[in-house]
């Protein structure tokens, strides 16, 4: 039984919300970002964004806001199967690019690399689980991560078991039960926090479970944000809240890593979430925000085939600061421009193509129907 209220009265007609976007966007920027100063400062004290590994949470919040918006009124008609093909075009495309970017980086890395201690059959079969979104934390020059070609898979990964269980419960329960779960969801992301010291696990085989408690609350959180209409007007517009966004980021990693992050992830990100729902969008920056937002996908998700291979170059090379400051400005715009590339000339046309013909085999099947 189906006890949920969408809130209507708020909504009623579909608006996109492009600050959020934008927002995204900045944290998928963010990633990058940390992914190569991990490589430059391993004691993540001295890594000046040493908690970007935290957009992930706020992908996950924002995430939950998102679906409940675009699928709590509808789904219930739309059925459980054509949501999850929804989901898989929207998503999988990039899983796909991602995993062979990755399987390429892996063969051919100019910079190093231990091919020979891996047998072929290894290989393809790490890179058959990673096209499918199977676990399988194996190969340690990738460092045991869960999707050895493509290391930020691994958030994709909850994001489907997400998706899942919102089709089979979430969307079927009331505000009182989601915000139940929320609590206990809060509870596990403190005793991860408290038992490992912070939250950046969820990536490996030994921190596997880690991933499900930061996925669950963070989803949750978003969902409840969204059917309990906790939207703060405001007028911080996007740069204002980019700068709230990123002084997350920038906090500074410290022995009170198991305090300040679930501080974050519990209040600080879903007041975001609600800030940016309810913030105003100068005409002007409307374009940044959804360009913004179209490439923080496609930017997460092929980024980090290269970040391997200027790891191995960066650990046997050496290159002193100054070299270092333009080598990660010039592959950061790359990645930039390389993820628009791909957006555009592979995951746009393909979901387009997959989208029509869904619709055309629904089409012939409903024919076919009426005509026996």
């Amino acid at each position: 039984m189906n006890t949920t209220q969408a809130p209507v009265t708020t909504f009623e007609a579909k608006k996109h919300f492009e600050i959020l976007d934008g927002l995204r966007g900045v944290a998928a920027f963010a990633v990058v970002v940390f992914h190569f100063m991990e490589w430059i400062y391993t004691d993540p004290s001295k890594n000046f964004i040493g908690h970007g590994f935290l957009a992930v949470d706020f992908f996950f919040c924002l995430s939950g806001f998102v679906i409940g918006y675009a699928y709590d009124d509808r789904i219930a008609k739309m059925g459980i199967r054509k949501f999850f093909v929804s989901r898989i075009v929207r998503l999988h495309p990039l899983v796909v690019a991602g995993s062979v970017l990755g399987l390429l980086a892996f063969l051919f890395d100019p910079f190093g690399g231990h091919l020979e201690l891996y047998s072929k059959g290894k290989i393809f079969l790490t890179f058959l689980c990673s096209l499918f979104l199977i676990p399988l934390p194996v190969i340690a020059d990738r460092g045991f991560n869960l999707f050895s070609f493509n290391a930020p898979a691994w958030s994709l990964f909850w994001e489907y078991i997400a998706n899942i269980v919102y089709a089979f419960v979430l969307f079927r329960i009331g505000r009182r039960f989601l915000f139940l779960f929320t609590l206990l969801s809060a509870a596990a992301i403190c005793f991860v926090a408290y038992n490992s010291g912070n939250l950046l696990g969820g990536w490996s085989g030994p921190t596997f479970w880690d991933g499900c408690a930061r996925i669950s609350y963070s989803f949750l959180a978003g969902l409840l944000i969204y059917r309990s209409n906790w939207i703060i007007k405001n007028k911080l517009g996007f740069f204002g809240l980019t700068i709230l966004l990123l002084l997350a980021f920038v906090m500074p990693f410290s022995e009170w890593n198991w305090l300040s992050e679930p501080l974050v992830i519990l209040f600080y990100f879903p007041l975001l979430i609600s800030l940016g729902a309810g913030a105003q969008l100068t005409s002007g920056l409307k374009k940044i925000c959804v360009f913004s937002g179209n490439i923080s996908y496609p930017l997460y998700m092929t980024h980090y085939a290269f970040l391997w291979m200027f790891g191995n170059y960066y650990t046997n090379q050496k290159p002193d600061n100054t070299q270092l400051i333009y080598i990660v400005i010039t592959s950061v715009i790359f990645l930039v421009v390389f993820a628009y590339l791909v957006m555009v000339f592979y995951d746009i046309p393909l979901r387009k193509y997959l989208s029509n013909k869904w619709i055309k085999k629904n089409v012939s099947q409903n024919e076919n129907i009426v005509n026996n």
